[in-house]
């Protein structure tokens, strides 16, 4: 029997060709239909998708999910809105949002699609490439698929290969399309847009920078040097000891440091007593990650600092993230919850503008006001718990 997509599925899976070939059929400009009523409305909509992202409040499965609208006008909001917040997140190249914001979609998506009748389901996924009746998957699509995927059994050395096809679970499939609607999503962002667009959606854009530093202020906090991960913790004492730290360190460093709130002037700071130490050139490069080129750069994760050598002396916190910044989080909420732990100033010599031994600094923490960037993955676990 041939399944039939219909216009309240292109609410539910807005990045089918179908959805975008219907936005495009009366669409027009831009410019020319962000001033229709319809546009304004759309406008509004595509707002809300992304500070639900940033809210990480999209991908909450609720027992009664809204009701979709019914009219043609109203799905023409809906599915416009979802174009036009991919404009919106191309204009701001901020890749903390971008991640969000295709994530969140495909969760969206991911649950519509665990209720939808099993034709309509098989020819989404057809759609997409996947093929979700196979106990395998080609080798080159997977690896695309695997790299965005956090849990280790996703690794490809943790999967049996056999004649160019990877061997998955049936339990595996629905995880699997999952991910592909997010590589879908996130495939072209930043898109190129006109520079005059991005200035029609200055605005818009505005507010959703602000409301993201809010709501990374609310989440991080102060910054507080005890509650670093044991990888950042040693990058900080080899730069305090002289010692020059590889390319992948500094990198996952000096983004993580920025993801928190530390600003340039300090991060560039800790690099003084580098031997190879060269201002300008700290400079540029602190500068660049931070988003000085138009793009800021989230901290690695880390599974991509156990790839280069970066991580080192793992905890027991360690084990249950997979991301620096969930362990700065985790570990900051544990530390509210039991008594404060004095530490001393590894980070900044106001005296030196260089960085301090930690066995020199003094007792009083090293706290400073975050200026609220963005911040890297999530893991499952700490979702569950921001979402509760």
């Amino acid at each position: 029997m041939r399944v039939r997509i219909d216009e309240k599925d292109f609410i539910n899976y807005p990045f089918l060709k179908e959805s975008q070939n219907f936005v495009s059929g009366y669409a027009g400009s831009p410019e020319r239909f962000l001033c229709t009523s319809t546009g304004k409305a759309a406008l509004a909509q595509a707002k809300d998708r992304i500070l639900s992202a940033i809210a990480g409040k999209s991908g909450q499965k609720t027992n009664a999910r809204p009701a979709l609208p019914t009219d043609h006008d109203g799905v023409k909001v809906i599915v416009s809105g979802y174009a036009l917040a991919r404009v919106i997140i191309s204009c701001m190249k901020d890749r903390m949002i971008i991640d969000r914001f295709t994530r969140s979609e495909a969760q969206k998506a991911y649950e519509c699609l665990l209720d939808e009748e099993p034709g309509k389901k098989v020819f989404i996924a057809t759609s997409l490439g996947i093929d979700i009746g196979a106990d395998e998957v080609p080798l080159v699509p997977y690896v695309e698929l695997s790299a965005g995927m956090r849990e280790e059994r996703w690794r490809l050395v943790n999967r049996d290969i056999e004649h160019g096809m990877v061997k998955v679970k049936k339990n595996e499939t629905d995880e699997i399309l999952r991910e592909c609607i997010r590589v879908t999503i996130s495939r072209n962002l930043p898109l190129p847009v006109p520079a005059g667009i991005c200035e029609v959606l200055a605005s818009v854009v505005k507010e959703i920078s602000e409301a993201e530093q809010q709501h990374l202020l609310e989440q991080f906090g102060s910054v507080e040097e005890p509650c670093f991960p044991p990888c950042m913790q040693a990058l900080i004492l080899a730069l305090s000891a002289g010692t020059n730290i590889s390319h992948p360190g500094r990198f996952a460093l000096t983004a993580f440091l920025h993801n928190i709130g530390m600003n340039s002037s300090d991060i560039i700071g800790l690099y003084c007593r580098a031997p190879d130490f060269d201002l300008s050139r700290t400079m540029y490069q602190v500068e660049h990650i931070s988003g000085r080129g138009g793009t800021e750069y989230t901290a690695p994760s880390c599974a991509a600092m156990r790839t280069t050598g970066v991580c080192v002396k793992k905890d027991l916190l360690c084990e249950r993230v997979s991301h620096p910044l969930n362990y700065y989080k985790q570990k900051k909420r544990k530390d509210k919850r039991n008594a404060p732990v004095p530490s001393g100033n590894m980070l900044v010599d106001r005296n030196a503008g260089g960085a301090h031994r930690e066995d020199e600094a003094g007792n009083s923490k090293n706290i400073r006001d975050p200026r609220g960037h963005h911040q890297g993955e999530h893991d499952q676990e700490d979702n569950k718990k921001n979402q509760a």
